[in-house]
């Protein structure tokens, strides 16, 4: 198929280095095997995969932070707008919630724009991929997105979304769906879902 748009994704947080995490906080809890969630490992291994889908389906995207150290919020944002004149760019940061829920949620920035439509897009299709989850949605605009001031969802210059795939502090969804390949093959199949939709039926 002929892309559409040009797929900007970024991975949050930095990865692992020489076995040493690059990210201070923003990981599970030790679980009694000893075993910890990393997000930013996390987030590469979704945005890993998302890479080889859109690849085979010749959709076009850019890795914002291809490198394992934490790029810095101003940097990813700049590698983001720097293609904002070259294509017509949609920008999706993939994350693992914390603070003791559970769920799925997406996060635009406040206002009415395109982004809700992204946004409400991959809401759906996560909600097909796993119908027994809860959906964590604010519907006091009329979208399912929730809104928040996030740097880079205010300074890119494209529809930007922010993805909280679960919570890695609630045992439960961490081990089932953070820690393992299937868990982490359906998010980034819902991801892969809501991108394909988008680029079939584009932005009405």
């Amino acid at each position: 198929m002929a892309s559409k748009f040009l797929w900007l994704l970024d991975n949050g947080h930095g990865g692992v280095i020489d076995g040493l995490y690059q990210t201070g906080g923003k990981r599970s809890p030790k679980w009694d095997d000893g075993s910890i969630l990393y997000e930013g490992e996390f987030n590469r291994s979704i945005v890993n995969r998302l890479v080889e889908m859109l690849t085979a389906n010749r959709i076009n995207y850019v890795n914002i932070a291809p490198e394992h150290e934490d790029i810095s919020l101003n940097e990813r944002v700049k590698r983001a707008n720097s293609y904002h004149k070259q294509s017509k760019c949609i920008y999706v940061s993939i994350h693992a919630n914390a603070g003791g829920g559970k769920g799925y949620e997406v996060y635009t920035a406040p206002g009415q724009t395109k982004s809700d439509k992204v946004a409400t897009v991959f809401f759906d299709k996560f909600k097909k991929e796993f119908p027994d989850i809860k959906m964590r949605s604010d519907m006091l605009d009329g979208d399912v997105d929730k809104e928040a001031n996030f740097y880079v969802l205010k300074k890119t210059k494209m529809p930007a979304i922010l993805t909280e795939n679960f919570f890695m502090d609630t045992e439960k969804e961490c081990r089932k769906y953070l820690m393992s390949r299937e868990g982490r093959d359906r998010i980034a199949n819902a991801h892969y879902a809501a991108i394909l939709n988008i680029e079939e039926k584009g932005l009405k």
